[in-house]
């Protein structure tokens, strides 16, 4: 039954992070269309290892960001330069794995798509 609730608690992190965060909701809809076209190419079996790596990364990162920001707000919701630190490392922390995801996909995705348009 705990793990039963830890899933619970866990798919009711990702519902309040879909109703409150745009980024999240915007990442979501980057894997899906990532995904979509992962079939459509038929990539590789490699090539999935490195897109289903990447979506994890960004979307777990970008809830570890909001869960920081929400307790940082339960501190202060005033101007604090520590907090804006803290707070703009987890943001860094995200931009890094999204970047990295986004350049996965160009090196996966590009070739296909010029093969595709010739």
């Amino acid at each position: 039954m705990k793990i039963i609730n830890s899933f619970k608690y866990a798919l009711a992190g990702i519902v309040a992070a879909c109703k409150t965060e745009i980024n999240f909701r915007i990442e979501i809809a980057a894997a899906i269309i990532v995904t979509a076209a992962g079939f459509y190419f038929k990539i590789s079996q490699g090539e999935w290892l490195v897109v289903v790596f990447n979506i994890a990364a960004v979307l777990s990162l970008e809830l570890i960001n909001t869960a920081i920001e929400k307790a940082c707000n339960l501190f202060t919701t005033q101007q604090n330069a520590a907090i804006k630190i803290i707070k703009d490392v987890a943001a860094a922390a995200v931009l890094i794995a999204a970047v990295a995801a986004f350049i996965s996909g160009v090196i996966i995705f590009l070739p296909k798509i010029i093969s595709l348009i010739k």
